[in-house]
Formats: C-alpha cells, structure tokens, sequence
C-alpha cells in the first residue's frame, strides 16, 4: 500500500467518522481564518474537551478579528481565565492586532511566522485548514501515529528527522485541510496512548505494530520529572471585608493578570507577621508543580501597589486558576 492509498483510506474514514467541533468544516478550507486561528491558539496544550465552552463564549464576545484587536487586554484575559497559559492570549491579541493592521490575514509560511506565538506546529495547522495548503502538521498524535505504523522503536528525540519525513510522505497534496483533521481524530479516538481502539483503524492492515504487546509503549518518549516548588500567599483583608488584588507586572508565568500576593520561594510580608491558616494549594504547571502555603492579614492601606475590592466583585477581574484554587481554600 503506497502512502497514496493510506492518505486515501484515511480521509474516507474521516468523512463517515470525523468528529464534528465547532471550528471544523469538512472539504475544504475553513471560510473564516479567524476561527483556525483562535482555535489553534486555544488548543495549545488543552484539550478539545475543555477548550469547546471556552471556544464558544470567545467567539459570541469576540466574533471578528477586529473586535478581539479593538478590546482591551484585560478583557481578553478576563474570557480566557479558566483555561490557562496566558501567555496564549496575549499573543492571540498581539497577533489579532498585527491581523487588524495588514487588513488581511497572512496566507504564507513566512508571513504567518511573523505572528506572536506561532511556532512549526501551529503554522502548518494553520495553513493547512484555514487556506487548504498542504503542510504537514506534527504533534504528539501524529508522531505516535507514525512510530505505530512503520514500528519506530528508538527514543523519539533520536529520530524526529524519519518521523518528520514520514509524515510528509503521507500528507494528502489534495485534500490537506481534511488530512489535517483526519490524522488529528486518528490519534485522538483511535490509536490512543492508553488501549488503541486497533479494530477501528483505517489503517490496521498496514500497521507494523498492530497486536505488538509493547503498543502502548510506542512512542519511546522520556518523561522529565516535574520539578517542585514551594511558596506562600497572602490574603490581606480590611476591617470593611474587602480583600486586596494586584495585577501581576512581572514578566512571564501569569503575566498581566490579577491574584492575591504570592511567591514561590518563601513566605511574603514577614515582618507583618501574617496568620498561618494551615490551609495549602497545589497547582500543576508545565513544567513545574507548585505548593502554596496560605497565610492571612488585616491591613487597612494597601502593602504595596494594588486594591482592596470586595469579594463580590472578584468575577470582574481576571484570576488565573491557582488564584481562584487560594480563595477557594478561604
């Protein structure tokens, strides 16, 4: 079977088999570049599951490129809370603004390139299902799919140039937006880490590693182990009931968005003597779990530069979801 016909019996189970999502269309390239493009930024390291509600209050807030341009920051933080890495959604509104400004959406490899926060996966997904364009989109699905398929045992990092060309070798030059789509679907509900559903699989016939007991051990991957760290928070109260927020200003992790003081390398305000509550948080990163202590103060002037709003109206601001985990724990 040449790749040909494996691109070929993959987009016909795509068609009778394809999940319907609400920045999806089949046959083609999707009318609207500006749903691939918020739905791309959204789906990086989230899943579809989560990212669907999200997707849509996003959507009815900010229909049109323009809108999400003209809108402040903060707003946009404010419909993004929830579904974190923040830094997705400021670039999302840098490259809505860049968009606003050319009058037209970048159609070329080098022009998308010049958007913030896309890389070589999000670009070729991009191109491929917002102007039909063949590029050959490569993540974690496709890169399992592929060592599955020809029976690539060696670590992945060792082979990621046979793995790359594989998967070129595969990428329908006639229909590239539905290709796209199909071998993200593959790897979704089909050849899955954990008990690949083999049996349903369009390509079972030609699988170098179908009924290999070491399936699931394919992609040979190393798992970095998460570092830890350990820090405190502070909420500070007046004697009205009020509880003070900043707006983070320092660059990077939760950039520009509102929390309650905190750090991650020993407690905060010290010589303020604040109340151990015995209550902790612990929030996974990326890279890194985090375990908050919660301490507790009365001051009547702010400690440093932020406000005291009431509990109430906390909704009005944008929390990320460690933040919203603190007061939970209140």
């Amino acid at each position: 079977m040449t790749e040909k016909d494996l691109s070929t019996s993959l987009l016909e189970w795509y068609d009778k088999h394809g999940r319907t999502l609400p920045w999806r269309v089949k046959g083609g390239a999707h009318p609207d570049p500006y749903v691939i493009l918020v739905s791309e930024f959204m789906l990086q390291q989230t899943t579809v599951k989560t990212v669907i509600p999200y997707f849509h209050r996003f959507m009815q807030r900010f229909p049109t490129v323009q809108e999400l341009a003209a809108a402040p920051l903060e707003e946009v933080y404010l419909y993004w809370q929830g579904l974190g890495y923040y830094t997705r959604a400021k670039s999302l509104h840098c490259s809505a603004q860049m968009i606003s400004r050319r009058g037209s959406f970048p159609d070329t490899r080098d022009e998308v390139m010049k958007l913030k926060g896309i890389g070589n996966y999000t670009v070729a997904s991009f191109l491929s299902l917002a102007f039909n364009l063949p590029e050959t989109v490569i993540d974690g699905n496709v890169i399992r799919i592929i060592c599955r398929l020809y029976h690539l045992t060696e670590p992945v990092d060792k082979i990621m140039p046979q793995i790359r060309q594989m998967a070129e070798n595969l990428t329908s030059r006639t229909a590239p937006a539905d290709y796209a789509s199909a071998i993200m679907d593959l790897g979704a509900v089909v050849c899955t880490p954990r008990k690949p559903q083999c049996l349903l699989c369009p390509w079972q016939n030609f699988c170098r590693s179908k009924n290999c007991p070491e399936l699931e051990e394919i992609p040979a991957r190393s798992k970095p182990e998460k570092k830890e760290k350990r820090g405190s928070v502070c909420l500070i109260y007046n004697s009205k009931g009020e509880i003070f927020i900043r707006k983070r200003t320092e660059k990077g992790l939760l950039s520009g968005l509102y929390e309650f003081p905190w750090s991650d390398d020993g407690q905060i305000f010290a010589s303020l003597n604040p109340q151990d509550s015995g209550k902790t948080v612990t929030h996974v990163f990326t890279h890194f779990k985090l375990l908050l202590r919660i301490y507790t103060l009365t001051a009547e002037t702010p400690p440093l530069d932020g406000q005291f709003v009431r509990p109430q109206d906390l909704k009005n601001y944008p929390f990320s979801t460690l933040m919203k985990k603190v007061y939970a724990q209140n």
